[in-house]
């Protein structure tokens, strides 16, 4: 990426979470750059048939994207396919959409997170080469709310600070961490120490660890989300069940 001004950004490496129609010929792309964070660009005549960017602007394929602008919507200049991201099908796609969404609810615009623009990149790649999506999406949000400041104590007891025994049962509260579960105290999620060791690794081999770390991460989500429900979220339980 190179800029020759403030207001003029060149070839930034970036990925399209959503896009929608804005007036009679042009799109509106929110989009995740690499070193600008997520920002809004006003794709004009975007959606003519003869537009060179009409085919590019396409969620989870990695782009280059320069524009100009300095207001809270930019405007598109020129966009540039990149390639070598295999395109998500199935549950892999709603995963994918799940990402997105998050994202879009929970970064904040102009603030850059290159490590996660990074290991969102990652993730991609796992969905669209890997079957446990489940395993891929709890990496993912572990990551994404420790890149937002939220990180988890997942080693040691949030009283003692010492470290946390496998076979032991805690309950983890929200912005505090684990405490030993005493069987009096209903403040917070019953989790088992083995299942917050093995989410310190990303290991979801366990299925009470993978049943566990499901409910714990959403819990979380749910609070740093303000309650606000997810569609995708919503959409995949529901497929789920059929």
């Amino acid at each position: 990426m190179t800029a020759t001004s403030k207001q003029r950004i060149q070839d930034e490496p970036a990925f399209v979470l959503h896009t929608y129609a804005y007036r009679e010929t042009s799109l509106i792309a929110d989009v995740f750059s690499r070193t600008h964070g997520r920002v809004a660009l006003m794709a004009r005549g975007a959606r003519r048939p003869k537009s060179a960017v009409r085919g590019v602007l396409m969620s989870f394929q990695p782009v280059l994207l320069s524009w100009f602008g300095k207001g809270e919507l930019r405007t598109l200049h020129s966009a540039e396919w990149q390639g070598g991201q295999p395109y998500l099908q199935g549950t892999a796609l709603m995963c994918g959409l799940y990402l997105n969404e998050l994202l879009l609810n929970l970064l904040a615009r102009d603030d850059h997170h290159e490590q996660l623009f990074d290991y969102y990149r990652a993730t991609l790649y796992r969905l669209a080469h890997e079957t446990d999506h489940a395993a891929t999406l709890r990496c993912f949000e572990k990551h994404l709310l420790q890149e937002l400041g939220y990180a988890l104590n997942l080693q040691h007891a949030a009283d003692s600070h010492l470290p946390l025994q496998a076979e032991q049962y805690y309950r983890y509260v929200l912005e505090h961490g684990a405490l030993v579960d005493d069987g009096a105290s209903k403040t917070g999620l019953p989790v088992l120490g083995k299942t917050l060791l093995d989410m310190a690794v990303d290991d979801y081999r366990d299925p009470v660890t993978a049943q566990q770390s499901k409910q714990l991460m959403r819990v979380l989500l749910n609070h740093y989300l303000g309650g606000k429900s997810l569609h995708t979220r919503d959409l995949i339980k529901d497929l789920q069940k059929l």
